[in-house]
């Protein structure tokens, strides 16, 4: 019988062959029985896949392996990508599923491996490399009989009716994984987990290790995965419901089997790039007007209240988080959609994703936290975002979240009132550190100047202070901005708060902004 570190090697190496009689059956472990129920040939089973996470997570953690050919490593990333599975090869191809997959084998970075299955007719298949099956374009063919282990799948699916399938998703890297809606391009990206992001003793990236994908109905709208997700803390089971569309939609069921008791976790991450914007231009030399995959942080919180945060590209480290109880949804939108604000025809930022997470079910205490990484260049994602429970994950419980992501243009759910669209600083004058400001918000009311009488700009700070505070309602653009100046004094951070109010009342989003040098 194989030792339990191989079975769990064999979890990403390779499908287990798991052809046994009786009398080896009846010698299996606990964690040799669970991948029995879960591999080729058996009856998909959400009771089965848990009994087998749950196992894992009582074994001690093995890093997944395999041998990837030294040439695949090698390769740039350029001729990585030239490496895809023939159109009539892809998974479901031409059966009127609503979808066909194409999986991706090991290359350039991309060297964890993972075990991918498919679940026909609801029994489970394993998928094995066939080198034949594949275009390699520029770069040298691998020989046939070659057997090189997978790190993730692309999904194709047609986003407009009657079109042809487009690229909609994939999984590939760690627990990464990004999605498109109509007309889009990839931006932002989305994880399975974070653990101790910012912590001193180092973050921990969980991968997938498995996924068990479902093979659509005739002319199938929806895709359902089921994916291991696997670490030194924790072992995590999660089920991806997605439905590609104008907006493309993905229910996600997760279950957390903690090895430790985790004290940091993100549940619901997203990852983004940001280097400069109108807010944000402090020694910029660039032709465009912007390079970044978001603007900002949207905030739901449990209390109703809605919150914008534009991000920036900070000096040094910062993390800030927004305490609620049963956040209603937040996100990383992308809200300026005009060509000219980028002027990028290569990288059409104003086509990327934003990306909102309406938890389903009460999530209890805790908040949303942001991460800002100074960077230097737009390859490195530097912004992230996700919920963080108050209270820790217990070591050897089972702890449930379900969410619903939108890959949109815009969120589902939006303020009743004005919403923020634009934030620019300059330098003021007096000089110094001195910074002039300037926020945007727009409503359908600010059209009409007798909708709009008695509003008012409520401007607080901490630390530091502000002054020149003016706020003008443009009837003809239906927009109401607000300028003022904020000298930080002495002060190496400060936290801006306004809002728009009329008779007491907040007429708009609270615009939340932190200030460093």
């Amino acid at each position: 019988m194989p030792s339990r570190r191989d079975l769990l090697a064999s979890l990403i190496a390779a499908p287990a062959a798991l052809t046994l009689n009786r009398g080896a059956l009846a010698q299996q472990t606990p964690l040799q029985a669970a991948l029995a129920a879960v591999s080729d040939g058996q009856a998909i089973s959400r009771d089965a896949l848990l009994a087998f996470a749950r196992e894992v997570s009582r074994n001690p953690y093995q890093a997944p392996r395999a041998d990837v050919p030294r040439a695949l490593q090698q390769l740039s990333l350029d001729q990585y990508r030239q490496i895809r599975m023939k159109p009539d090869q892809r998974v479901w191809a031409g059966e009127n599923r609503g979808f066909a997959l194409d999986l991706l084998p090991a290359g350039n970075v991309f060297t964890t491996p993972v075990t991918i299955r498919t679940v026909d007719g609801g029994i489970i298949r394993d998928k094995r490399f066939q080198a034949d099956q594949y275009d390699y374009g520029q770069t040298p063919p691998l020989p046939a009989e070659i057997q090189v282990p997978y790190t993730g799948f692309r999904a194709y699916a047609a986003l407009s009716s009657g079109m042809p399938a487009d690229e909609a998703l994939v999984f590939q890297g760690a627990s990464l994984f990004r999605a498109l809606a109509r007309g889009q391009v990839f931006g932002v990206m989305a994880r399975g987990l974070t653990l101790n992001v910012a912590e001193a003793q180092g973050e921990e990236f969980p991968a997938f290790r498995s996924f068990w994908i479902e093979r659509p109905g005739p002319g199938g709208t929806s895709l359902v995965a089921h994916a291991l997700l696997d670490s030194d803390s924790v072992t995590g089971l999660y089920r991806f419901a997605i439905r590609p569309g104008e907006s493309t939609v993905c229910d996600v069921e997760v279950t957390l089997f903690p090895r430790n008791d985790l004290q940091h976790v993100g549940i619901a991450p997203m990852t983004a790039n940001y280097l400069f914007a109108p807010n944000d231009r402090a020694n910029v030399d660039d032709v465009r007007g912007g390079v970044h995959d978001t603007q900002g942080l949207q905030i739901w919180n449990g209390n109703g209240e809605w919150i914008w945060r534009p991000v920036t590209n900070p000096e040094t480290l910062q993390v800030s988080g927004f305490v609620d109880q049963n956040p209603r949804g937040f996100g990383l939108l992308q809200r300026d959609r005009r060509f000219e604000a980028f002027n990028d025809l290569d990288a059409r930022f104003e086509r990327r994703p934003s990306v909102w997470i309406e938890p389903l079910g009460d999530w209890g205490q805790g908040q949303v936290q942001l991460v800002e990484i100074p960077v230097n260049d737009e390859l490195n994602r530097n912004i992230l975002a996700y919920w963080r429970p108050r209270t820790p994950l217990a070591r050897g419980g089972e702890h449930m979240f379900t969410y619903r992501m939108h890959w949109c243009w815009a969120p589902p759910e939006r303020p009743p009132t004005a919403l923020v669209v634009a934030t620019r600083t300059g330098r003021a004058q007096g000089g110094g550190r001195r910074r002039r400001f300037l926020v945007d918000f727009t409503a359908e009311d600010f059209g009409d100047r007798e909708k709009s009488a008695g509003l008012r700009a409520n401007l607080t700070n901490q630390r530091g202070r502000v002054g020149n505070i003016d706020g003008r309602l443009v009837p003809d653009l239906k927009l109401y901005r607000v300028a003022f100046d904020l000298d930080p004094e002495a002060a190496n951070q400060v936290e801006l708060r306004l809002v728009l109010e009329k008779d007491g009342q907040p007429q708009s989003e609270t615009w939340l902004y932190r200030w460093t040098p």
